[in-house]
C-alpha cells in the first residue's frame, strides 16, 4: 500500500470527470490500462511514486487527491520525489539496502548519504533527518503553536474530547452532558446554558463537582479536567491517544500497518498498539484492534 492514501474509487471519477481512459491514465504514468483498472477496483495498489504522476496526470494537487496524516518520513519523501528505492539507492551510488533499511528503521543513513537525498527528495537536510526520526519511530518537537493550540480551558477540552472521540457513534449533546454532571453529582450542579458557556468560552470555572461530572459523561479520567491538566505528561498521553484511536476509527491511518517494510509492522510494535487500544477502550466505544496487514 502507498505512504499516502489512496481511494481507487476517487481516482476513477476523477479520471472519468477528465474525460480519460484507464489506458490514457496508465500511459501518463508508466503502466498498463489493466493495472490501472485493479487501482481503481481496489485490487491493487500503485507503488508509492506513482502517486505525484498521477495526480499530476489528474491536474489534482498530490495532497488533495492523496492526502497523508502526520508528519513525513523518509518513505514519503522518497515517494514523493517520484524515485523508487532502485532510483534512490543510485543517487548515493549505493546497493538498496541503506534507503530501504532507513525507511524501515533499522539502520539510520550514513552522514554521506543525507545531502544528497535531500537534493534528490527537494528538501533541505533538517527536513530529511526530521523524516529519518519519523522512520524510526520518534516524534518530532512540539512547536510552540501547537502547544498553544493545546487544549487548555474546561470548554476547549469538552470540545477537543466530543471532536476526537467519539467516531463510532453519535457525540453527546449539551443537553445530554448537563445530565450526566447532574446524575453524577446526584443534584443540579449545571444546566444546558452552563454546559453552552462553557465550550464557547463564555465561562471558564467550573466547581469540582461539574469537573468530576464532566470526566464521568465524557468517560475520561478527572485528572483531565484540572487546572494542570495542559502541562500534566498523563493527560497530554491521554488526549494524543484519543485522537489517535479517533483515527483508527476514521481511517486515516488503515495504510500503517503497511508502511515500512514488505512484512508491515513489527510484532513489537503491533503488541505496542492493541495493548494501547486495550487500555483505552473504555475510553473510546468500539474501537477495534489494528490488525497486522501485508
Amino acid at each position: 500500500m502507498p505512504p499516502r492514501q489512496f481511494d481507487g474509487s476517487r481516482v476513477r471519477a476523477v479520471r472519468r470527470g477528465r474525460d480519460l481512459g484507464q489506458k490514457e491514465l496508465g500511459a501518463e504514468v508508466g503502466v498498463s490500462g489493466p493495472a490501472v483498472a485493479r487501482w481503481e477496483s481496489g485490487q491493487d495498489f500503485p507503488k508509492g511514486e506513482k502517486l505525484p504522476a498521477i495526480a499530476a496526470a489528474l491536474g489534482q494537487p498530490l495532497d488533495v487527491l492523496f492526502p497523508h496524516d502526520g508528519p513525513p518520513d523518509l518513505q514519503l519523501l522518497r515517494c514523493d520525489a517520484g524515485l523508487s528505492v532502485a532510483q534512490a539507492a543510485a543517487v548515493i551510488d549505493a546497493s538498496r539496502t541503506p534507503v530501504s533499511n532507513a525507511e524501515s528503521g533499522r539502520r539510520r543513513l550514513a552522514d554521506a548519504y543525507v545531502q544528497p537525498l535531500a537534493v534528490a527528495y527537494g528538501v533541505t537536510e533538517a527536513e530529511l533527518l526530521a523524516a529519518q526520526d519519523c522512520s524510526f519511530g520518534l516524534r518530532p518537537r512540539t512547536s510552540r503553536d501547537e502547544q498553544a493550540s493545546a487544549p487548555r480551558t474546561i470548554g476547549e477540552k469538552i470540545n477537543y474530547l466530543l471532536r476526537h472521540g467519539y467516531v463510532s457513534q453519535e457525540a453527546p449533546s449539551d443537553e445530554a452532558i448537563a445530565r450526566a454532571v447532574n446524575a453524577h453529582a446526584g443534584r443540579t450542579a449545571v444546566t444546558t446554558d452552563d454546559i453552552v458557556a462553557l465550550r464557547t468560552g463564555a465561562a471558564t470555572e467550573a466547581s469540582d463537582a461539574v469537573r468530576a461530572g464532566l470526566a464521568e459523561a465524557l468517560q475520561v479520567d478527572t485528572a483531565l479536567f484540572q487546572d494542570d491538566a495542559e502541562v500534566n505528561p498523563a493527560a497530554r498521553e491521554l488526549l494524543e491517544a484519543i485522537r489517535f484511536l479517533g483515527s483508527i476509527h476514521r481511517g486515516q491511518i488503515l495504510g500503517l500497518a503497511a508502511r515500512g517494510n514488505g512484512s508491515g509492522l513489527s510484532a513489537e510494535m503491533m503488541a505496542n498498539i492493541n495493548n494501547l487500544v486495550g487500555e483505552l477502550k473504555h475510553k473510546l466505544p468500539e474501537v477495534p484492534e489494528v490488525e497486522d496487514g501485508d
